[in-house]
């Protein structure tokens, strides 16, 4: 089932900014027996992003009105929530007066296999880079191209995910996932004040890492640190939280990072 403005629907009209232009935001969050995980914190995102780019957020009540239809029948599923800035005729400049538009749809969770948890994941170093934008950095909007290259540069199943730097040769993010290293007691994860997307896990982990004893540091980390690092792992709302075991030829002995972080952000899931 998908909502489109509240009704069932999968169409959106020809003139909605969001499929000319890529003019909008979204959310991808888990829902566990009917329970849409970390909600709140998703939505504070989704707020966020909308007004980094002066698009009306719709009211949380009428989200959680909506997402409540769509769980009701499919309480263990995958749940997107997009919000595009509306409609428009065609040219760049924005009308004064818009009504976003807001699209609600669930899928299956996707079966990924056990040893992903058990014996951690392969990664693609890709060759597509992020390009520089300050003014998009950390929002998660519709323009996800280079997102989409860079998964185009691999088909082999054993490979679970791409690890994508900037121009400058810096780490950012995966394709679709945010990225940690650990060196001693230290967590490190990439500056995105460039580009890339800050998602709510990698947000979690931050706000709760020092549970574990552990200290964050956001910085410039240029692929040579990735290699240095005792371990790396890879999070988002979905897949959770993996263990990194082997990338561009450099291997990592089997770690306990993953399973901590797994461990701390399900007992602190709300």
């Amino acid at each position: 089932m998908i909502l489109v403005n509240g009704l069932p629907s999968e169409h959106v009209r020809v003139f909605d900014r969001g499929l000319t232009y890529g003019d909008g935001v979204f959310r991808t969050l888990l829902v566990r027996a009917g329970h849409p995980l970390c909600w709140p914190r998703h939505y504070d995102k989704l707020y966020a992003d909308c007004a980094a780019l002066d698009i009306i957020c719709p009211p949380e009540a009428i989200l959680a009105a909506e997402m409540a239809k769509l769980i009701d029948e499919t309480p263990d599923c995958v749940l997107k929530v997009i919000v595009t800035r509306g409609e428009s005729q065609r040219g760049y400049a924005i009308p004064e007066h818009m009504e976003p538009t807001r699209i609600l749809m669930v899928s299956p969770a996707p079966q990924y296999p056990a040893s992903y948890l058990t014996d951690g994941v392969r990664l693609h170093l890709c060759s597509t880079r992020l390009a520089v934008q300050p003014l998009l950095a950390g929002i998660k909007h519709l323009n996800r191209l280079e997102n989409v290259l860079a998964r185009r540069e691999w088909n082999d199943s054993e490979i679970a995910e791409g690890l994508m730097l900037d121009m400058d040769g810096n780490a950012i993010e995966g394709t679709m996932s945010n990225l940690f290293l650990l060196q001693g007691k230290t967590l490190h994860t990439p500056n995105l004040g460039r580009c890339g997307v800050a998602g709510v896990e990698r947000e979690r982990i931050m706000d709760l890492a020092g549970r574990l004893g552990m200290t964050v540091r956001v910085e410039n980390l240029p692929l040579a640190r990735i290699y240095e690092a005792d371990e790396v792992v890879l999070c988002n709302s979905v897949i959770g939280v993996w263990q990194v075991r082997e990338l561009a030829g450099k291997t990592w002995q089997a770690g306990k990072l993953a399973a901590r972080l797994r461990s701390l952000l399900d007992d602190d899931c709300d």
